[in-house]
């Protein structure tokens, strides 16, 4: 059970699109003249290809009112005069890895070669989580230019603070090394960050890289680290939203976000007993996102800056992962509720919201008899009710340790 993933120009001819054996349908990416427009993923179980003819009436369904949307932005662009554009930053890109040589070298070969319009500089910041080997290395020696640095401390935000160190940029952008980045990844956060230069952070579209397997597609389906293609603001309070900006999951994902290297070093950077590695491999991007807003900056969710992420191979990784996703937001919660205390409601009530909402995905799997959706939501039920019960201490604990031992 796979998908094609079809990357699709609106402004070309549209072709036909043919299933290779045992693919079960297609994931379009589109795009309208270069800019990314929509996904879409269109099951087809009985492995026919798709005519040029279906492609176009497919087209004209899901992505006709983006491309409307982009051909209005473009016209009407040309009836203001540009505005004096403030100096140009210039960036960090942060790739914080682990062990994963192979995955780091592919995401290299995808952002080196871009181009830097739009930035005074760009360095690339190789920051190698207690490495088994010197493998991580020999793979940046590979692309010149690219600075490493080794965090021997393990730990995606005790990696994420080595970089934050590290960097000189104006701006610093976290990419993980299982993403590679779209073509248009730096055009699109340089003209976010020109258009908000207000902004204390920045989060882009994250599509799959390949929807090769049952996992994969079922991940996907469910929704996956989407949030849009609507250019987003976020602030301290949302109209409509009660629960924000508790619940910080909306603004994106922690495998593509940038920051405001000062106002990083402000925030005393990313809590180091969150996102400890297999322990609690999660909660610090929420932690992050809800410390920017709460600090009066706005972050903006911006789709042209996007990343292709791939996906967890197996049912028994995916299942693992809404394990995780359960048990980080609630270390957060539980910070949260310690640190800021001027929102104790909110925080109070979307627990309440969670816990009810999950336990409604678990019911509504078990009465339908669909096993493996099951499996999911117990996974982050479960996940979520050890977060509740002293996750977050646990790993204050296991951080400090590791402070310790390499001190």
């Amino acid at each position: 059970m796979g998908y094609r993933l079809v990357d699709l120009e609106l402004a070309a001819p549209l072709p036909e699109i043919v299933l290779e054996p045992g693919q079960t349908g297609v994931g379009v990416i589109a795009r309208w003249n270069g800019r990314l427009a929509g996904f879409a993923m269109i099951p087809r179980p009985d492995g026919r290809a798709i005519s040029a003819a279906e492609v176009a009436a497919l087209a004209d369904e899901r992505f006709a009112r983006a491309v409307l949307a982009m051909r209005a932005e473009d016209e009407l662009r040309g009836l203001w005069p540009a505005a004096e554009a403030d100096p140009a930053p210039s960036l960090s890109v942060a790739i914080c890895t682990k062990d994963r040589a192979r995955r780091l070298a592919r995401l290299l070969g995808s952002v080196v070669p871009l181009d830097r319009a739009g930035f005074r500089s760009v360095e690339i910041v190789v920051v190698d989580n207690a490495p088994s080997d010197d493998a991580t290395r020999r793979a940046v020696e590979g692309f010149p230019g690219v600075r490493y640095v080794l965090e021997p401390r393990a730990g995606l935000d005790f990696a994420r603070n080595a970089a934050l160190n590290a960097a000189t940029g104006d701006y610093l952008a976290y990419l993980d090394d299982d993403v590679v980045v779209d073509r248009g990844y730096l055009a699109a956060l340089s003209t976010a960050i020109l258009a908000r230069p207000d902004a204390g952070g920045f989060t882009g579209l994250v599509l799959p890289f390949r929807l090769d397997t049952e996992a994969q597609v079922r991940f996907e389906s469910r929704g996956g680290f989407g949030r849009g293609f609507l250019r987003t603001e976020f602030r301290k309070d949302r109209f409509g939203n009660r629960l924000h900006p508790v619940g910080a999951g909306i603004l994106g994902a922690g495998c593509n976000m940038c920051f405001d290297r000062r106002l990083l070093l402000e925030l005393g950077g990313f809590d180091e007993a969150l996102d400890t590695g297999a322990p609690l491999p999660g909660g610090g991007d929420l932690d992050i996102f809800y410390r920017v807003l709460r600090s009066g900056r706005p972050m903006l969710y911006e789709p042209g800056y996007a990343v292709f992420h791939e996906h967890r191979e197996t049912l028994e990784q995916l299942q693992r992962q809404y394990w995780t996703w359960g048990l980080g937001f609630m270390a957060f919660l539980t910070k949260c509720r310690r640190t800021d205390p001027a929102l104790a409601q909110r925080q109070s009530a979307i627990v309440w919201w969670w816990a009810l909402d999950r336990l409604a995905a678990v019911a509504r799997a078990g009465l339908r008899g669909k096993r493996t959706e099951l499996g999911f939501a117990w996974a982050e039920l479960k996940g979520g009710v050890q977060g509740m019960f002293g996750e977050y201490d646990r790993s204050c604990a296991r951080s400090q340790a590791i402070r310790e031992a390499t001190a």
